[in-house]
């Protein structure tokens, strides 16, 4: 089944690219406003490309419609606007600053496909840590410190990460076993 990802993107020349790069293993849709987005996101999408900067809205406005509307898609910002600590409140999977190269469109859509398949736990905590990365990657050590959202943000992350940590001590290395032989099983039995 191919997977469907919406480009929303204000440039089209840009778009046009995003759209090369992905053409051919993906079914692409492309929205240059946030209301072209927003009709075109539905519970088909699995994955969205998202600017932050659109001529009728903030990307950030889009996000947000979308997480109400309970989409189960995966989100990553690809933009040129510089992270800064408001980015913790944002629903996004990924974060990626442009100008984005074809390795880094098609890794991201990648990922986002593997995070799809993650519970939500699991989901919650790689959002949170790829902020963190972004976060530490773009703002100095002086700046985070002086940041109530990005204490705010390692509080989250640690107590998502004990919650893992308490569901993976529950379980025995049998149950490990078992774990991997049904997944090996399922995953045999819907290829053939």
């Amino acid at each position: 089944m191919t997977r469907r990802v919406l480009i929303v993107e204000d440039e089209p020349e840009v778009a046009d690219l995003y759209r090369g790069y992905l053409s051919g293993t993906y079914d692409v849709t492309v929205a240059n406003t946030g209301a072209e987005a927003l009709e075109a996101v539905d519970d088909t999408t699995d994955a969205v490309l998202l600017d932050r900067r659109l001529p009728d809205t903030s990307g950030a406005d889009v996000l947000a419609a979308i997480r109400e509307r309970g989409l189960d898609c995966r989100v990553a910002m690809v933009t040129a606007v510089e992270p800064d600590v408001d980015i913790v409140k944002m629903g996004f999977d990924l974060y990626l600053v442009k100008p984005a190269t074809r390795d880094d469109i098609q890794s991201a859509v990648e990922r986002l496909g593997t995070r799809a398949q993650y519970d939500d736990t699991l989901q919650r905590t790689a959002s949170l840590v790829t902020k963190r990365a972004v976060l530490e990657a773009e703002r100095t050590p002086a700046e985070l410190r002086s940041s109530p959202e990005y204490e705010d943000l390692l509080d989250r992350i640690e107590s998502l990460q004990s919650e893992m940590e308490d569901l993976t001590s529950a379980f025995s290395p049998n149950d490990y076993r078992m774990l991997f032989r049904d997944i090996g099983t399922s995953s045999t039995s819907e290829s053939a």
